[in-house]
């Protein structure tokens, strides 16, 4: 947990340059950073997000949430849309991601 202050200290340093700054680019940039520097926390963590783009539904990883026609038919069955991202924390699913499913 001691590793996140440094996360929770450039949060602070954003929100303190949100509130004088009209330079949108450069808070989104900073945002973007402090971003990056959490999924690599995550990772050294063995947090990692579970594929969705055009996978194939797995109940042992997706939680469907709705059904769609499909757009085309080599996308029946397989994911369409993320909701909500799902995570594993050491292959172990930890949060299932909420998926619309093509039929």
């Amino acid at each position: 947990m001691v590793n996140m202050l440094p996360l929770v200290d450039d949060f602070e340093r954003a929100q303190k340059a949100m509130e004088s700054s009209e330079d949108v680019v450069a808070i989104k940039e900073g945002i973007d950073l402090i971003y990056n520097k959490f999924i690599a926390f995550l990772l050294q963590n063995g947090i990692k997000a579970i594929p969705t783009e055009s996978e194939a539904f797995d109940t042992d990883l997706h939680e469907a949430i709705t059904t769609f026609p499909a757009p085309s038919e080599d996308l029946k069955g397989k994911i369409v849309d993320c909701v909500s991202k799902g995570y594993t924390m050491n292959e172990k699913v930890i949060r299932f991601s909420k998926v619309v499913v093509g039929e």
